[in-house]
């Protein structure tokens, strides 16, 4: 039997909160795409209006990068699997902010 403030007792949670973090998905520059491409699939992949799209695809020609949505772990991934099969250049990557 452990007491209740035995080591024994406690657990170490750094692994379950790895999932509920805030993730980040990030598109990259590519010499393929075309701007206007890159807008459109990112209108139509996570919604945004071409305003926005057009703000990123400039972020992305002009620092090479943008982060185009930030929430849970699982909803990034969905994303950045959807951009891939759209051939963009997208990862994910764990927001460090806090």
């Amino acid at each position: 039997m452990t007491s209740v403030g035995s080591p024994l007792a406690e657990t170490d949670t750094k692994d379950e909160t790895a999932l509920s973090d805030v993730w980040g998905v990030v598109v990259l520059n590519d010499p393929v795409n075309l701007m206007s491409y890159v807008t459109m699939v990112l209108e139509r992949v996570l919604r945004m209006s071409k305003s926005k799209a057009e703000e990123h695809m400039m972020e992305v020609h002009q620092k090479g990068r943008s982060l185009v949505w930030k929430g849970n772990r699982e909803k990034a991934e969905g994303y950045v699997y959807q951009l891939q099969e759209w051939h963009l250049s997208a990862i994910l990557e764990r927001d460090e902010t806090d």
